[in-house]
């Protein structure tokens, strides 16, 4: 930090060079924060979320025996919307995020390829080099895509 500056504000996300795969490493003042902010990164991966309507909504509750467990799930699901129903999801509101369970909703709509630029496809959220920790009086992930 240099004298008489403050420092910069971390960004929500950032992405994460991998041999293999892709990843994303993020950052949240909250747990809330942190899972919208993963949710915002694995879908910026595979779209550009500016031309996304929040048109649809679906709720989403998940369970998990640890931190680093409903990171996977929770993104997984997101994945099997994708998936199952082509809905595109830009926005993400956490209305209860604990240790083992998450519950929240998510904004978009379905995949229009005359509108939506889509990048690559996320094949599967993994385990390897997974984190979730605190951070500074914040939180910190760290999550490899299969693509």
């Amino acid at each position: 930090m240099v004298a008489g500056r403050p420092a910069m504000p971390r960004p929500p996300f950032e992405i994460l060079e991998h041999t293999a795969d892709v990843g994303i490493v993020v950052h949240g003042a909250s747990l809330k924060e942190l899972f919208a902010n993963a949710a915002v990164g694995m879908t910026t991966l595979m779209a550009d979320l500016q031309d996304v309507r929040q048109v649809e909504e679906r709720e989403i509750d998940v369970q998990a025996r640890d931190l680093e467990g409903l990171m996977v799930r929770w993104l997984t699901e997101l994945l099997y919307y994708l998936d199952a129903e082509e809905l595109l999801f830009s926005r993400f509101v956490l209305d209860e995020v604990s240790d083992t369970r998450l519950r929240a909703r998510a904004f978009g709509e379905l995949i229009d390829p005359e509108r939506h630029r889509l990048h690559f496809g996320v094949k599967a959220v993994t385990r390897h080099m997974l984190e979730v920790s605190s951070e500074g009086g914040g939180y910190r992930a760290q999550v490899l895509f299969d693509i």
